[in-house]
């Protein structure tokens, strides 16, 4: 547990929720309702008595029996405080939760087989009291796909299907360790390993309380989920070399009308480049050169088709291997500057920056098998980096306003569902060479082919 200032987004007040939120009504005070909200506590508020709690109440009693008996003042007294403990420790778990609020933040890209960082922050909005001893309850498991099948009832027992769904949830439980002041706030993290791939919901299912005697135990349940994306983890794979790219290569400059002096990207250090060209505060921060690419620069790289057809692709576990190897030669041919774009299932991305990379990566994590029939990539003589005599590239017509869309959204904020024109495709091109494709090989593995070449295989 850590307290530090992790930011994905600029905050909003509608992130927050809890009692003490800032979009929430304030209720006017009446005893009537404080006493009824006691006595009945509002939805998912539940207050149980614990161990040391049962054993106060089995004391009083037997301390109120022998009162009652020997009619002891002493024993009354007794018996008045055993009482006043317990109602002053609901009293008192009622206050620490007054004026609570709570967000929930994934401060990270989710990558599976990789450890992630959810952080859960907690303000406090009373005006004089503190707020001690808490505990958060956290989950993440798997979105149910519209293609899996339902559990059939009549073959199963209830408590083989709870038990097979509670396999699949990952818990955690973070506890604050030290007061937070009034109108102070804290951040606490908790430390997530996915397993799998695809879209998982993050759930902050409870807020509990021991304050202040441990005799009763207090907790809120919140209702809390974020969806997140986790991309593929990464995998070995090994490139035969058989095929190169066979365009330009890289550094060759080429004249082309509009802005070609625009800083487009920065890429590692390639023999023949220029040294006027290196970036020296970037090459000394990574620790290899790295010089400027510029819009004028068009080296000739590959570009990735996935095409994720369901009679091609019987086998789960090969399917796994395919979004992993598409994922790491994506990223890896990124780095080098050789990629230029990449399709999933027809929908393309031209991968000019880490946000185009970051929204393959999206696609590859929801990417599951079709039946039906895939578009391919138009495969022309056309040149990648003119059209005819235009000195435009072609577009995609999905790509239609992208160019003036001055608010790219984060990789991170980027969930299911979103069918922007900068999530679904870019600027799409043709390609007539350096094509990558994949297919089965064995029951495992995953060959790509470069035309047509076997060239890796993972």
């Amino acid at each position: 547990m850590k307290a530090h200032a992790a930011v994905i987004s600029s905050p909003s007040p509608a992130d927050w929720s809890g009692p003490g939120a800032p979009d929430r009504a304030r209720r006017v005070f009446s005893w009537q309702t404080l006493v009824w909200s006691l006595v009945f506590p509002p939805k998912r508020h539940r207050i149980g008595v614990t161990l040391p709690g049962i054993f106060l109440i089995g004391l009083a009693m037997g301390i109120g029996t022998a009162a009652y008996n020997t009619a002891s003042n002493i024993l009354f007294i007794t018996l008045s405080l055993l009482l006043a403990c317990l109602l002053l420790s609901g009293l008192m778990s009622w206050f620490n939760f007054m004026g609570l609020c709570w967000r929930l933040r994934p401060t990270a890209a989710w990558r599976a087989g990789h450890e992630t960082i959810v952080t859960v922050e907690v303000k406090n909005t009373k005006r004089w009291l503190p707020t001690y001893g808490l505990w958060f309850d956290l989950a993440t498991h798997p979105r149910a796909k519209e293609s899996d099948p339902g559990p059939d009832l009549s073959k199963e027992r209830v408590r083989e299907i709870l038990a097979a769904a509670e396999k699949a949830v990952t818990r955690g439980r973070v506890f604050l360790r030290e007061r937070i002041e009034p109108g102070a706030d804290l951040t606490l993290e908790w430390v997530h390993k996915p397993e799998q791939r695809g879209e998982h919901v993050l759930e902050l299912a409870a807020i509990g309380s021991f304050f202040p005697f441990g005799f009763l135990r207090k907790s809120v349940g919140t209702g809390l989920r974020r969806a997140v994306l986790v991309w593929p983890a990464q995998i070995e794979y090994q490139w035969r070399g058989a095929a190169a790219a066979t365009g330009g290569a890289e550094g060759v400059r080429s004249v082309r009308a509009g802005a070609g002096e625009d800083l487009l990207a920065l890429r590692r250090y390639q023999s023949g480049d220029s040294h006027r060209l290196v970036h020296w505060k970037a090459s000394a921060r990574l620790g290899q050169l790295m010089v400027r690419q510029f819009a004028a620069e068009s080296p000739e790289g590959y570009a990735l088709c996935v095409e994720a057809a369901a009679e091609l692709w019987t086998r789960a576990e090969q399917f796994e291997t395919l979004c992993r190897f598409a994922a790491t030669l994506a990223e890896d041919l990124f780095a080098d500057g050789r990629l230029r774009g990449v399709s999933v299932n027809g929908q393309w991305v031209d991968t000019r920056r880490l946000r185009d990379v970051e929204a393959v990566l999206d696609l590859l994590a929801v990417a599951e098998p079709v039946g039906r029939g895939l578009p391919t990539l138009p495969r022309t003589s056309v040149d990648l980096r003119d059209t005819a005599g235009s000195g435009e590239p072609t577009l995609h017509p999905l790509a239609a306003g992208r160019a003036s869309r001055p608010d790219e959204p984060r990789a991170t904020e980027r969930l299911v569902g979103d069918d922007s024109p900068y999530r679904a495709g870019g600027d799409r091109r043709d390609v007539s060479r350096n094509l990558i494709t994949f297919a089965p090989e064995g029951a495992r593995g995953v060959t790509a082919y470069v035309d047509g070449v076997p060239t890796a295989s993972a």
